[in-house]
């Protein structure tokens, strides 16, 4: 039974609670706004509860197995070093049940009401939501979309008990003998990257000519050189044709170089890329725009076609990063309270946490020389810094893109321990406007990985002082 509802008014109505939307919600609630947040499944969204934070505990844990069993070298002998896996699951649970948590906290905080269920739009100022037992309207001002993405699914490879998708790979019970992963992108590498380091046997299938696009050669061949340490294997120019599943696993047939072969597995993790939730929120109803891929189109204030209505986040173009949806959260909240913000992607890092974890922000070298812009790329190994070298972590560098006529920072890239850390520092100088110089002259604490920033810019100065010119 349906229960009839009266309209609720609200300023602004939020759709997902993930971290672009509870982010939107919060700002908009601090800058005086009456926010209802709407979340179909869980707050938090994909990042908190499947995505960015179980995965990146998966991979902590895996660091620690390693750590424990492979540390002989530095004299640290630990016999029959043994991995409970239930126990990995209660502490990946464990993290995510306190940041949900703490983010429920937040949003009754800021006097946001949460409502659970499935919004549509009725119109350019209401929409119902619907959950199991009733529905309600809701009368409001502004709507900013902030429903993200699901991962896309193959025809060939159909979701099921050994054909799973990043949310499944997440909450196995036991570690795998064998994987093989469809997709040599940023979750497929992650992921396979954690279960290797449990000792699953890995096999990467990619269908382009090398893992991680969009990160350079120099770092990606990092990254595939620790995967071979691991007993991972990498696969490039591979076409995944299908997969015969059976009681106990799969074989899945790929192609390479036209001759077509196959691998058995326990499990086949599909991992080939994520489509927005956009197909079912009756946009067409409202006139709000978006490509045949379901991408809504937006201004630099994330303004869809019709005026009041924003989107955010995954379903908006560009690449799927939970902080590039928290910065458009705010930049959305404010733009709907009158202020002058825009969005400016040049600061918006992205990151692999592979072994070594990848960064970069701003230009690439290549980027850079495309656009016509003259300019100094200037590199420093971890080699040589103090701090990698006790951490036995020298894999590595930071390369820095600076402008040739002022040396202003217009770029940089991280391949090494901690480079998820490091890249903020970068990311800042960026958007402060900062040049070489300026970060040669900051004075860094020894010995500290961060120092490779300052040696960098050091190069790029001409003037190293750990390395020879």
């Amino acid at each position: 039974m349906v229960v009839g509802d009266f309209p609720i008014e609200t300023d602004t109505i939020v759709i997902g609670a993930g971290p672009g939307g509870y982010v939107a919600a919060i700002r908009a609630a601090q800058l005086g706004q009456k926010v209802t947040i709407v979340e179909r499944e869980n707050v938090g969204g994909v990042c908190l509860n499947v995505g960015c934070i179980p995965s990146k505990a998966l991979i902590s844990a895996g660091h620690r197995y390693e750590t424990a069993k492979d540390s002989a070298s530095i004299g640290i002998i630990a016999e029959n070093v043994k991995v409970d896996f239930t126990k990995v699951q209660e502490f990946k649970n464990s993290v995510v049940n306190k940041l949900t948590g703490g983010v429920s906290g937040l949003l009754k905080g800021n006097k946001v009401d949460i409502v659970s269920g499935e919004a549509y739009f009725v119109d350019g100022n209401s929409l119902r939501v619907m959950s199991e037992n009733s529905a309600q309207t809701y009368n409001f001002k502004n709507a900013i979309i902030a429903t993200g993405s699901r991962p896309i699914e193959i025809p060939s490879f159909k979701y099921s008990k050994r054909v799973l998708d990043s949310t499944g790979a997440l909450a196995l019970q036991e570690v795998p003998k064998k994987i093989v992963i469809i997709g040599g992108g940023v979750i497929g590498v992650e992921l396979g990257g954690a279960y290797a380091s449990f000792g699953s046997q890995v096999t990467v299938l990619e269908g382009a000519d090398d893992i991680l696009l969009g990160f350079e050669k120099q770092m990606t061949s990092l990254v595939k050189k620790n995967l071979k340490k691991k007993g991972a294997e990498v696969i490039t120019k591979a076409l995944a044709k299908g997969v015969e599943e059976t009681e106990n696993g799969v074989t899945v047939k790929y192609e390479v170089k036209g001759e077509e072969q196959s691998i058995d597995a326990d499990y086949v993790f599909v991992m080939v890329g994520r489509r927005p939730n956009t197909d079912e929120l009756g946009l067409e109803l409202v006139g709000v725009k978006a490509s045949e891929r379901g991408i809504i189109e937006i201004d630099k204030q994330c303004r869809t076609s019709v005026s009041n209505i924003y989107a955010i986040g995954d379903v908006t173009s560009g690449p799927q990063l939970a902080h590039k949806a928290s910065y458009e959260g705010k930049i959305a909240a404010e733009a709907i309270a009158g202020e002058h913000s825009e969005i400016d992607y040049l600061g918006i890092p992205a990151v692999v946490f592979s072994d070594p974890e990848l960064a970069t922000v701003g230009y690439t070298e290549q980027q850079a020389k495309e656009e016509g812009i003259e300019i100094i790329a200037s590199k420093f190994p971890y080699a040589a810094n103090g701090r990698a070298l006790a951490l036995e972590a020298s894999d590595g560098f930071v390369k820095l893109i600076t402008r040739k006529q002022d040396n202003l920072l217009i770029g940089a890239q991280v391949a090494g321990a901690s480079a998820s850390d490091i890249i903020s520092e970068l990311g800042l100088a960026i958007e402060a406007g900062m040049t070489a110089e300026d970060i040669a002259m900051t004075i860094h604490a020894h010995p500290t990985l961060g120092e490779i920033t300052m040696e960098a810019a050091e190069v790029a100065l001409g003037s190293p002082i750990h390395i020879i010119k």
